[in-house]
């Protein structure tokens, strides 16, 4: 079958690179709907979700996870033609099941993805887990794009559920290795506390693991906060206390407001004690300030 015409709603990072790789895929023609009002090279940017949509044979929802079910609300009027909508937003079972239902009613034919690892290294190959009625119709159709698709159900929600549940341990981690290491740092003594992970939790370079992890909260906390917080959904969907999720969302939150203030060389390439200095400062000159 293969796609002529893909209509992107969110031209974020994700977005952007997905419009990227599918001009180099040869699709025709990409519109595409984005808040902000941002352009990339090759697409036609609309004045409306539903306009970005409208004629699109794939449609692909790739916005924060803060607003999956508002930006496929806007995007129902344009979905009457029956095209296949990629949902691959991170969000909760329940969220997808709600926005499969109004997809659906509008005419649309939803396809539930979970992105499982992070998106700018293998662009539109990354491995995505799909779910719904039409996944694997939506598997065979993409087959042209070289996409890693996995069906995982034929219904919606179970592949969202395990990358939520990933989500708890990948952000928690993140999350609480900066705390650990902001505190270490405070008493002057991260050494040991690096060498005593090492004997715990074995792994060869965890000063290299502990600057990746939180390198990766300051640059994407704003989306992960978001998607923290549908992890939170997904964990009170479960009937479990989501104490820790709701605690990982803030941290996550906190480290964006300090990415904002850092370099671009900071982020990429400072070292760990470096990274850990300046975060500390940046504390510092906020609670003087407040003072």
């Amino acid at each position: 079958m293969g796609f002529s015409h893909v209509g992107i709603v969110g031209l974020g990072e994700v977005g952007g690179i997905f419009a990227r790789d599918l001009r180099v895929k040869g699709v025709a023609r990409i519109t595409a709907f984005d808040v902000r009002a941002v352009s990339a090279e090759g697409v036609e940017m609309m004045g409306s979700a539903a306009d970005a949509v409208r004629g699109a044979d794939l449609v692909i929802s790739a916005v924060t996870a803060g607003g999956a079910l508002a930006a496929l609300a806007a995007a129902l009027p344009g979905l009457g033609h029956g095209p296949f909508v990629l949902d691959v937003n991170s969000v909760s079972p329940g969220t997808k099941q709600a926005t499969a239902s109004a997809v659906e009613a509008a005419g649309g034919r939803y396809v539930e993805a979970a992105v499982m690892t992070s998106v700018p290294p293998k662009g539109l190959g990354s491995p995505m887990w799909l779910g719904g009625p039409h996944a694997a119709a939506f598997v065979d159709a993409a087959a042209g794009l070289e996409m890693n698709l996995k069906v995982f159900s034929d219904e919606i929600g179970g592949a969202s559920s395990v990358k939520m549940c990933r989500s708890i341990m990948i952000k928690g981690l993140e999350a609480l290795t900066t705390e650990c290491m902001l505190t270490a740092r405070h008493y002057g003594v991260e050494e040991h506390v690096l060498a005593s992970l090492g004997d715990t939790l074995p792994h060869p370079d965890w000063r290299g693991l502990a600057r990746y992890v939180m390198s990766r909260a300051l640059i994407h906390g704003k989306r992960r906060s978001e998607e923290v917080a549908e992890v939170a959904v997904t964990v009170a969907e479960a009937g479990v206390p989501a104490m820790m999720s709701l605690a990982i969302a803030e941290r996550q939150a906190l480290a964006a407001e300090q990415g904002r203030l850092l370099s671009r060389e900071m982020l990429a390439e400072g070292s760990l004690d470096d990274l850990l200095d300046t975060l500390l400062a940046q504390r510092a000159g906020l609670r003087h300030a407040a003072d």
